[in-house]
């Protein structure tokens, strides 16, 4: 389940997956202290706290917390308070859409905040993320396969077609002549190396079945259409290591759970 409140959340949470194994580092020693403001225009403070959030948010896209980061940064919060108060001065607070905009970012901001704790509340165990390491290599299996296929609207269509391959007729010109499928037609029908898994079941059947160099004797019927698969090649799969694949299996994993809060949330409350 897509939802979008929760994928502007997410928006939110760089790295939450690996936030999860510990919460957010602190300001760098050495950062302003937040009993003093960072600085004052036309006698108002800013607050240092602003400061120390840019930094969190820097520091998770990879920037370092140096001198130069710090001093683009505080010209950066000058320059917003420099503009917001000419803002509030022409009236803008008080416009219905800035209001509606003001309270939609401040919920945002509270449903990341809860995300973000509730993701380092329930992380993802190393049990769970080598259940999803064997149960994706279970289903990619241990070879991948070079096929390609000529697609068409009707069965009599596909069967003219065999006949004219039994005949001695080019897979390759016959699908950029006739297959409907514009993702592989202009390359003679080819799909390139795939698992079996990235097909439609009736499809990767029918794929797996043939000997290389043969194509099939019937059509194969799918919601697509009606396809002829040739198979070209077959190799064994390389899998990648657990390590390799650690991180997005544990993001994976933690969006999964979200989305299941937030349908236990849902179901909870009272909708009208």
């Amino acid at each position: 389940m897509k939802l979008a409140v929760l994928m502007a959340a997410l928006a939110l949470l760089p790295n939450f997956a690996a936030a999860q194994d510990k919460p957010a580092a602190p300001a760098a020693k050495g950062g302003a202290s937040k009993e003093a403001p960072l600085a004052k225009v036309n006698g108002v403070a800013v607050p240092a706290s602003r400061m120390d959030i840019l930094l969190q948010e820097q520091r998770g896209r990879g920037t370092p917390d140096n001198a130069q980061t710090r001093q683009m940064l505080r010209e950066e919060l000058v320059n917003r308070e420099v503009v917001a108060q000419e803002a509030q001065r022409a009236g803008f607070a008080k416009k219905p859409e800035v209001q509606t905009q003001v309270d939609m970012a401040r919920q945002q901001i509270m449903v990341g905040a809860y995300l973000r704790d509730w993701v380092q509340k329930h992380p993802v165990s190393d049990d769970e993320v080598q259940k999803e390491y064997e149960r994706a290599k279970a289903q990619t299996g241990d070879k991948e396969y070079r096929a390609r296929h000529i697609l068409v609207d009707n069965e009599d269509e596909a069967k003219k077609l065999i006949g004219d391959l039994k005949k001695g007729a080019s897979f390759s010109e016959l699908a950029q002549k006739n297959s409907k499928d514009p993702g592989s037609k202009e390359r003679g029908g080819d799909l390139d190396w795939n698992v079996p898994a990235a097909f439609d079941k009736t499809f990767s059947e029918a794929m797996v079945g043939l000997d290389k160099g043969k194509f099939t004797e019937a059509p194969v019927h799918t919601r697509f259409g009606y396809h002829i698969i040739q198979l070209d090649d077959v190799r064994q799969t390389r899998f990648p290591a657990l390590a390799e694949v650690k991180p997005r299996i544990q993001q994976q994993i933690t969006q999964q759970k979200i989305e299941e809060l937030v349908r236990g949330l849902r179901a909870k409350a009272k909708v009208e």
